[in-house]
């Protein structure tokens, strides 16, 4: 009998749920994040385990994955870090599985999204995965031989939090984060903080896309994104002086930027210690499904 494996991705504002058999997503349904509320959230997630399970038709071995903002201190058992608020201090985790009829694994979004392509997208065939996330946040996660590698704290891959590497004169007014420290990579790589930097350069507001598309006509649009191409390859060059990965798969709004491809890899390999590293650095291949797939597969060996 065929493992089905549920995924849960929980949103700011939706909640999506999948039945992953053999790699094919069999069931799908989305619905409204009661935003907010706590017991709600998990009365929702639960139901909607028991419908997408009634229309896979779920036999024999079901799990659940579910990927969440935030994750959890292993050490209380208390989630933490969420944008969702009404996580926060609370044993999510815990409350499900005991309201959730099958066996229930959580895991940050960012690793969920990571474990995704690790398993059978961009990255798949690799043993050390290194997934970002560029949207309107940043993160990371780490994959190796197909489980995500949380470490000791539940902070593995929290890429997003360290600061900005090889600051310059440009970069001397400090950006501060809702983390509560200042000059995080997601204050500098996120969409938001691109679009920030244009706007106070050009006195224009425009989208990612748009200042990106005008970058041979517009010299604020170039600037600005010379200075992000910048940024981010130093910031992947301590993932890979640190990790060395065999993949680094990008993912979120951000990442659909072409020139990332184009310029990223070559100023990468180039400034790793010893000037000679070849880690590909890859394009997403299942998209915003990645995060609710991913968190299918939280239970790689069931």
């Amino acid at each position: 009998m065929p493992i089905t494996r549920i995924g849960v991705d929980l949103g700011g504002t939706k909640i999506e749920a999948i039945a992953l058999v053999g790699g094919e997503i069999i069931a799908r349904e989305r619905v409204a994040t009661p935003a907010g509320d706590y017991d709600k959230t998990l009365a929702t997630i639960s139901s909607l385990v028991d419908r997408i399970a009634h229309d896979a038709r779920a036999e024999g071995s079901t799990t659940v994955g579910v990927g969440t903002p935030g994750s959890v201190d292993r050490a209380t058992g208390l989630h933490r870090n969420s944008n969702s608020t009404c996580l926060n201090g609370r044993p999510f985790e815990s409350d499900l599985n005991a309201i959730v009829r099958f066996p229930v694994r959580t895991a940050n979004d960012a690793n969920c999204f990571a474990l995704s392509e690790a398993a059978d997208g961009a990255a798949a065939g690799h043993r050390v995965v290194f997934g970002v996330i560029l949207g309107t946040g940043v993160g990371g996660g780490v994959v190796i031989d197909g489980v995500v590698h949380e470490g000791g704290n539940g902070l593995g891959g929290e890429w997003g939090h360290i600061g900005l590497p090889h600051r310059d004169a440009r970069d001397a007014a400090p950006r501060p984060c809702y983390c509560g420290r200042s000059d995080c990579l997601e204050q500098y790589l996120s969409g938001p903080a691109i679009e920030a930097e244009y706007a106070a350069a050009s006195g224009k507001v425009c989208s990612l896309a748009e200042i990106a598309a005008s970058v041979d006509t517009d010299e604020h649009a170039r600037a600005v994104i010379a200075r992000f191409h910048e940024r981010l390859a130093e910031s992947l060059v301590t993932v890979v002086d640190l990790l060395d990965p065999q993949a680094i798969v990008l993912g979120g709004g951000v990442s659909n930027l072409d020139s990332i491809y184009e310029v990223i890899p070559q100023l990468v390999h180039a400034r790793a210690f010893g000037g000679s590293a070849a880690t590909p650095i890859l394009r997403n291949v299942h998209g915003d499904s990645s995060g609710v797939r991913g968190a299918a597969w939280l239970w790689p060996d069931a």
